[in-house]
């Protein structure tokens, strides 16, 4: 289909959706503008989506809730006991807000947003910094605040000597409820300010609004997600806000953000705003992680529902029922003779590297090796790796599935989708989704889903959840088991060449917090980790196809244009993606011991 026939098919389809009629309402004078054109898996029709020139003021006007009420979390230890001691600065966490200022356009989805003083603190504790977030997703905020009890001779907590005026929207061709002004506070000698303050008036706030916090709990952060500004980029000249987040991070980092914002133009901060920090734990202690009876509460609240593709042929399994149904290992120079693995994976070599000595493997007898790939959902079991984040403020429920073989990749080129013949398959996939809980409440505050080499975190308020429940639903992609917040396509790579990620509702339901396996928690001391966690080598061979030759046979049905833009995709996708490695184990990860990567 030629450009010019692709236009005109486009403009004739917004014309019968306006004729019989859509859910919004345009100004016919100033028709919506083409966001995005895609085509149904057929060829035939194209499914447009459109964003209104027109768009009226959005605004935060609601707060997220779950859908039911979060259970009284067992007692025991200080996991959601409010308060944190960062020793000699205890810290709580604010989920209730008053609306300061707010904008109409910027930000995600051109919506604006909001900034908001914290509100309802406890006797004894003060504010930190104010909170913002865009205006496309309801009220779901945390900031941190902080009470002094340390030396008075010392304190940790002092306010601040002055305030620098960072930015104010006066002048600027911003859409607004009000003027606003940002605010940064001067800290004396020895302290650090970790927070922004925002008014709806040019008088400076109070010197006693806000404290600044000592040093020796402070370390670097830098920007995060974008919140708000004209461009999301943060080396943009432009003025931007910016969620803030630890240097440093990992599960033994001791930095966490304070929930506060980072204003930051040109690739610096702005005017004569001083560096804002993170919080930083001093104490090493596990003090406020939850126990065994509190994991089993929030497991039994949160775990995901993760809905396999109902055209799925590579089904989950347990790692016991792969190994009981014939995988063998493989030991380099010794090819002919695998080993059978014991059910529990004592067999395995333990340690070491990922030096290419081991590797497992399917079944030797080809229709072993066929049944085997295909999984057996009923055994499937998940796995879970609790570790502390962020200082110890969050604990993470990394939460690693199974899956016996990957199957093969489909692209989507133009508007056809196309076999990639053996590209993407391998054995032994592993995938994960971690939930990420407050210590101070037992709040869910976020989700990632692993997808591919990288994947996504998530909040609660764009989630979806369990009939009636608090159960996070995920959706794990065909043949690839890449993992989802909703069903449809996903493209990896751009709307016009990409690796097709389908999701879809089926019966092939697994719910994760049905015959679980906590399978690693280094700080409580009483988990046993199994044998199989330890293999540092392959959970599959190195493929041996010829990747070029299959991209080719694909690449010569395709027109130029077509044929340039897919060998040129084909050369970014990773290792794993293309089915050339065998994936190490979850414990051989990056994120085992670090933060997701996304």
């Amino acid at each position: 289909m030629n450009d010019i026939n692709s236009h005109i098919l486009v403009q004739l389809t917004l014309i019968i959706a306006l004729i019989l009629g859509n859910s919004n309402c345009y100004n016919i004078s100033n028709p919506p503008k083409i966001d995005d054109v895609s085509f149904d898996g057929d060829g035939d029709l194209p499914k447009l989506h459109v964003v209104s020139r027109s768009k009226k003021n959005f605004l935060i006007d609601s707060s997220f809730n779950f859908p039911t009420p979060l259970p009284s979390w067992p007692s025991g230890g200080g996991f959601a006991s409010g308060i944190i001691d960062f020793g000699g600065l205890e810290i709580a966490e604010v989920t209730n807000f008053s609306k300061v200022w707010a904008t109409y356009n910027g930000g995600p989805s051109d919506q604006g947003a909001t900034f908001f003083e914290p509100i309802g603190l406890a006797e004894g504790f003060y504010l930190l910094g104010y909170y913002a977030q865009p205006n496309n997703r309801p009220l779901f905020g945390r900031a941190l605040v902080g009470k002094d009890t340390s030396n008075p001779a010392n304190p940790a907590l002092r306010w601040p000597v002055d305030y620098a005026l960072v930015w104010s929207s006066k002048s600027q061709t911003v859409k607004e409820d009000s003027p606003g002004y940002i605010w940064a506070p001067i800290p004396r000698d020895g302290y650090q300010a970790v927070g922004l303050v925002v008014t709806s008036t040019p008088e400076k706030p109070p010197l006693e609004k806000v404290r600044c916090v000592r040093s020796d709990f402070t370390t670097l952060c830098e920007p995060d997600d974008w919140i708000w500004g004209r461009e999301g980029g943060v080396d943009s000249d432009e003025f931007n806000i910016f969620e803030s987040r630890p240097v440093r991070k990992g599960k033994q980092a001791s930095a966490v953000s304070a929930g506060t914002f980072l204003a930051k133009s040109g690739g610096g901060t702005t005017g004569d705003t001083p560096l804002l920090v993170c919080l930083k734990y001093t104490l090493k202690n596990n003090t406020y992680m939850p126990n065994l009876e509190q994991l089993e509460a929030l497991i039994n609240t949160y775990s995901p529902k993760i809905y396999n593709h109902p055209k799925e042929e590579y089904l989950p399994s347990s790692v016991e029922w792969f190994f009981q149904n014939g995988a063998m290992l493989y030991k380099k120079g010794d090819e002919s003779n695998p080993v059978p693995i014991d059910p529990s994976g004592s067999n395995l070599p333990q340690g070491g590297t990922n030096d290419g000595e081991y590797w497992i493997d399917l079944p030797k007898d080809q229709n072993e090796r066929e049944r085997v790939k295909k999984g057996d959902i009923g055994s499937a079991c998940a796995y879970y790796h609790i570790k502390p984040m962020l200082a110890g403020t969050y604990t993470d429920l990394a939460i690693w599935l199974f899956y016996p073989f990957n199957g093969p990749s489909r692209a989507k080129v133009g508007f056809l989708t196309i076999p990639l013949g053996e590209i993407g398959e391998h054995v032994g996939d592993w995938e994960h989704v971690t939930l990420r809980i407050s210590n101070f409440n037992g709040l869910l505050r976020k989700v990632f889903f692993s997808q591919h080499a990288g994947g996504e975190w998530v909040y609660p308020t764009d989630l979806e959840f369990g009939d009636g429940n608090n159960k996070v639903v995920g959706y794990a992609s065909l043949h690839g088991h890449a993992t989802y917040r909703k069903p449809g396509e996903v493209l990896q790579g751009s709307s016009y060449v990409g690796i097709k990620n389908d999701t879809e509702k089926s019966n092939y339901v697994w719910d994760t917090g049905n015959g679980y396996k906590i399978i690693s928690a280094d700080y409580l001391g009483t988990v046993t980790e199994p044998a199989w966690l330890n293999f540092a080598r392959p959970w599959g061979p190195k493929i041996t196809y010829d990747t070029n030759h299959e991209i080719n046979k694909v690449a010569k049905l395709l027109p130029g244009i077509l044929k340039d833009k897919f060998i040129a995709f084909t050369k970014t996708l990773p290792a794993e993606l293309m089915g050339e490695l065998g994936p190490t184990g979850p414990k051989m990860k990056k994120n085992w011991d670090g933060e997701e990567v996304n």
